[in-house]
């Protein structure tokens, strides 16, 4: 897990290309997988095809966080993550744990997860905060404003990029009272967690002021509903995954840490267009 945690450090951001999150749900009703991975075997065979398609870590998450999904037990969560991420351990795929409960990220810190991906930077859980100090993880911090049956209630801002920035800023605070070291801090502006389409294509257009806070972004604008207008009607979220990958390269040349997506293949291949749009045919 050494070499992971390096590639995954903000203090060590890879120069060449953006950061790729693979998106591996084992929950039986996520939006775009939900029942293809809740067995451990199928899980990992899953995570290592995103590996070798050029993940850089697994984000492996156990609770449901599609609009109108009910919170479920910790426990419950920690019954579908804990064999995944032990099996992905011994297999040194770098993962990370996406969760918004203290207790599910104590006990993947215990057995060696490195990153805790929590999409409710820290509210949904009074004890989180406290846990990744304790813990000395990683933590990727969401903007949020409440769970996800109640979060289309919540989107409305008079400045959504003002606002959203506002709120990552006082996340940021609490995190270092708690004693989280800013190293093992990225932020997410959280696309689709009480927005509108409207509110994510002004946060992605605003990038740069969300990267001035000072700290490392990672989007997650895969496969999510404010990309379904570039689908056919209808068609399954996967049929999502081109808007995706443009997203991906306009976020790469926006300067961000990394991008959180369920296809990588294709996300790898727009980064390969884009990096070779910036060197310019250097090797030509």
């Amino acid at each position: 897990m050494a070499s992971g945690l390096v590639r995954i450090r903000p203090a060590a951001i890879r120069r060449d290309r953006p950061v790729i999150v693979g998106v591996l749900n084992v929950t039986p009703d996520s939006f775009s997988d939900g029942g293809k991975f809740t067995r451990v075997d199928a899980a990992v065979s899953h995570a290592v095809a995103l590996r070798d398609a050029g993940a850089d870590f697994v984000d492996v998450g156990g609770e449901s966080t599609r609009p109108g999904a009910a919170r479920i037990d910790p426990a419950v969560e920690r019954k579908r993550v804990l064999p995944v991420l032990k099996a992905l351990i011994e297999r040194s795929i770098p993962v990370s744990v996406d969760t918004m409960n203290a207790s599910t990220a104590r006990a993947a810190a215990e057995i060696g997860v490195l990153v805790v991906n929590d999409v409710s930077g820290g509210l949904a859980d009074p004890d989180m905060l406290r846990t990744v100090a304790e813990t000395g993880v990683h933590y990727i911090a969401s903007h949020w404003r409440a769970p996800s049956d109640t979060m289309d209630d919540e989107a409305v801002y008079k400045n959504v990029v003002v606002e959203v920035r506002n709120a990552l800023k006082a996340r940021i605070a609490e995190m270092l009272v708690w004693g989280i070291s800013p190293d093992k801090i990225v932020l997410d502006p959280g696309l689709g967690f009480a927005k509108t389409a409207d509110h994510n294509w002004a946060l992605l257009k605003a990038l740069p002021k969300l990267e001035s806070i000072g700290y490392p972004l990672l989007i997650g604008a895969s496969r999510k509903r404010f990309l379904a207008p570039f689908a056919d009607d209808g068609a399954p979220s996967s049929e999502r995954d081109f808007a995706t990958a443009v997203v991906s390269a306009l976020a790469a040349q926006a300067g961000v840490w990394g991008v959180r997506v369920h296809d990588v293949a294709s996300t790898a291949s727009a980064f390969d267009v884009w990096s070779a749009w910036n060197s310019g045919g250097a090797n030509a």
